[in-house]
């Protein structure tokens, strides 16, 4: 299995868990989306696939994947965070941000103000904010968008629709 992490120091960090779906595994049950964890690797000399060695969670997140609105909102952060972030570049701010995003969608469902309050804090992370424009269109002028992001923003307002009718 395959899993990418986003940390603090490292950035983001591709690495290759041995054996995660077998029962036996040292790993089984303790690798899913939005899970916090300090984790051990074997760093790669060839490729920035490294070896995942050692695990243990600190944070489940298991609301998020109760909601497919919650799961859908997670992924657009955390794929955006993948398309502005350079690999295994040190993003203290920016980690900060998802997790406290990810804490956010923990306890309440995601609104149409918090993707944009996340989306302009990346661009103010990255220097790239710009008064005159929103954050969005910045993003989307320097970097290919999560294909997501419209199909989450119809989600969200067809939700406040019904909660409201």
């Amino acid at each position: 299995m395959i899993v990418t992490w986003c940390t603090i120091e490292h950035g983001i960090l591709k690495t290759v868990a041995k054996g995660a779906r077998r029962l036996k595994s040292p790993f089984f049950g303790k690798i899913d989306l939005f899970f916090e964890a300090e984790f051990e690797i074997s760093r790669s000399k060839k490729s920035d696939l490294h070896s995942l060695r050692d695990i243990a969670i600190i944070n489940t997140r298991a609301k998020i994947r109760e909601s497919y609105q919650k799961t859908l909102a997670a992924s657009y952060f955390v794929e955006l965070i993948n398309k502005v972030s350079e690999p295994e570049a040190p993003i203290r701010s920016i980690y900060g941000l998802l997790v406290r995003a990810l804490n956010f969608l923990e306890e309440s469902n995601p609104t149409q103000r918090a993707v944009l309050h996340f989306e302009k804090e990346i661009a103010s992370d990255l220097g790239i904010l710009d008064p005159e424009k929103l954050p969005v269109e910045i993003l989307s002028e320097l970097y290919n968008l999560p294909k997501m992001r419209p199909d989450l923003i119809e989600f969200i307002n067809k939700q406040n629709k019904d909660s409201n009718s």
